[in-house]
């Protein structure tokens, strides 16, 4: 079973930039294909983005391509969401996920997944 911590949250202005990361424990990350989800107020919620267990397959939600990237470190046991451009319609609270998976498969359905964090918030200012 793996834990999952964000961190990287925070107040920040519309165009800025966050990174949020995603830490593992308790069973290698490289196990686990990742994905990232948000909560906006009184929204449901949704994904983001997603990568595979080898960091070789990536989608992003139509709303954050070119905007958004997901990537991994293993060796660090650490997922990634790099944020740029952000605007309002960006604040939530973001979440990352894992599923036991195979190596060339993503995950972009959030019932799909298994082991969720405790979220951390972004919000952005106009």
């Amino acid at each position: 079973q793996v834990q999952l911590v964000e961190s990287g949250g925070g107040l920040v202005q519309a165009g800025g930039s966050l990174r949020l990361s995603c830490a593992a424990s308790g069973s290698p990350l490289s196990n686990y294909a990742m994905g990232w989800f948000r909560e906006a107020p009184g929204k449901e919620r949704e994904f983001v983005a997603a990568i595979s267990r080898n960091g070789g397959l990536t989608s992003h939600a139509d709303s954050v391509k070119g905007r958004f990237a997901i990537s991994r470190d293993n060796a660090k046991n650490t997922v990634y969401l790099q944020m740029n451009s952000l605007n309002p319609e960006d604040t939530a609270i973001y979440y990352c996920a894992a599923k036991a998976e195979g190596l060339f498969r993503v995950r972009v359905f959030l019932g799909d997944y298994e082991y969720w964090g405790q979220g951390t918030q972004v919000t952005v200012s106009k």
